[in-house]
């Protein structure tokens, strides 16, 4: 895909530029402007383009590279290749798209999932544990689930924010899925007592463990 092409979504994406939206964005850590809804607009449009996704990568700018995380082959990644995504994502919603969009439906995924679990960088960690987190609720079979349980009791209280977050989610998958570890999912989010304050919306639920499985749980019937 030629330069011109990459220069020609750039300068599109320029025109959806919103200050207002940028300046609340960067709260979060996603110094973009664009209205999701209409990046995927363009996405659409432009339709699945591998070579342009990696152009659109190779910018540094976060709006193109969420806007290449939606229109990019995920299977066409090599294993080296998303890691060094992976790294080079420090926006928040970078990140997660390219997790969830992505890694999630690449066939290097459990490899991954092992190597960021285990990394020193939380980021990168926090994606092991967002991969994790899937095969708790998709795919369990050759987990070590009390092991995992180990781990977040002994290091999720301490872990820095976005770790903490992705570990949570694992804890109280465990809990909602698993109904043989329950109990211990629960007394684990009651004893650190992390997200316990966490300020949630009305009709949400609560990422606090021991609410978030109970409601779950119940929404299910009680299984």
């Amino acid at each position: 895909m030629s330069e011109t092409t990459v220069a020609e979504v750039m300068a599109e994406l320029a025109t959806l530029e919103d200050p207002k939206m940028r300046e609340a964005n960067e709260k979060r850590g996603d110094d973009h402007g664009v209205n999701l809804g209409k990046l995927r607009a363009v996405a659409k449009r432009l339709k699945t383009d591998q070579d342009l996704a990696r152009g659109l990568w190779a910018t540094g700018d976060t709006a193109a590279r969420l806007l290449a995380l939606l229109i990019c082959r995920p299977k066409a990644f090599e294993a080296a290749e998303l890691d060094a995504m992976l790294r080079e994502s420090r926006a928040p919603k970078v990140h997660d798209w390219l997790v969830n969009y992505v890694v999630k439906k690449s066939p290097h995924a459990e490899g991954l999932r092992v190597a960021w679990t285990a990394d020193a960088d939380p980021v990168v960690a926090s994606a092991g544990w967002a991969l994790t987190t899937e095969r708790v609720a998709k795919k369990p079979e050759g987990l070590d689930l009390p092991g995992l349980l180990d781990t977040v009791e002994a290091e999720m209280k301490d872990a820095p924010d976005r770790l903490q977050w992705a570990m949570n989610h694992t804890l109280a998958q465990i809990g909602i899925e698993h109904a043989g570890h329950r109990e211990r999912a629960i007394k684990i989010g009651e004893r650190l007592g992390v997200l316990k304050d966490y300020p949630t919306p009305p009709n949400c639920t609560s990422p606090y463990a021991p609410i978030w499985i109970n409601e779950m749980v119940s929404r299910r019937g009680g299984a």
